[in-house]
């Protein structure tokens, strides 16, 4: 169950109410992360989509680190439980829409239901409707570039305080391939130590896939 933050007792809060009243209070960290083990379980299993199954280890860190769990809402500042999934999915028009699914522990369910989430959004008709719900982390793919920097699309002056996550086009050094990742959130909500341990989350699991995708 979602519960307010006492801001009165909160650490952060001379730092919450300096960033909040920034026009642009969002800071994004974009760095590469090793997917070569990843990459080489996959290969041995038929049918899984490696971008589900780098979005299912996004999700999965985003979900333990409680900063990424935070929201603004009417000037306060509440915790989810847990966050989902949003992500964007190409059309055949070269347009795009997107794709809903709820954040699940068992890798095997969740690549099951955000499958059909990403297929029904391709090949269904439904119209064009972002979700209004804050529980949710908004993901995007760029696997025609291998990106150094990024920089989204916000709605200046709104409590917009979901993060942003972006993946890019794999790079091949030497006997390794990473993925460039670019990491936006608000500010008044966590600092780049946050942002950090995200990464290193990140890092730590990738480098044991086995352990989440067994």
């Amino acid at each position: 169950m979602a519960k307010y933050i006492d801001l009165e007792t909160w650490a952060r809060r001379d730092l919450f109410e300096f960033f909040r009243g920034f026009d642009k209070p969002y800071f994004n960290i974009s760095t590469r992360v090793d997917v070569t083990k990843l990459l080489a379980l996959l290969r041995v299993r038929s049918g899984v989509s490696v971008s589900l199954a780098y979005h299912y280890f996004a999700l999965r860190v985003a979900n333990e680190i409680e900063p990424f769990r935070y929201r603004l809402r009417d000037g306060k500042v509440i915790v989810h439980d847990v966050v989902h999934g949003g992500t964007t999915v190409l059309l055949a028009n070269e347009s795009f829409t997107f794709a809903y699914f709820d954040y699940q522990e068992d890798f095997d369910k969740f690549a099951a239901d955000a499958g059909r989430a990403v297929k029904q959004a391709q090949t269904g008709n439904d119209p064009f409707t972002p979700t209004s719900r804050d529980d949710t982390v908004y993901f995007t793919a760029l696997p025609w570039v291998s990106f150094t920097s990024f920089s989204h699309a916000r709605n200046w002056g709104h409590e917009d305080s979901v993060p942003r996550i972006a993946f890019g086009k794999f790079i091949q050094e030497n006997d390794r391939t990473l993925l460039p990742i670019s990491v936006e959130v608000h500010h008044a909500l966590m600092d780049g130590l946050h942002v950090g341990r995200f990464l290193m989350r990140m890092e730590e699991a990738l480098s044991k896939p086995e352990d989440y995708l067994a």
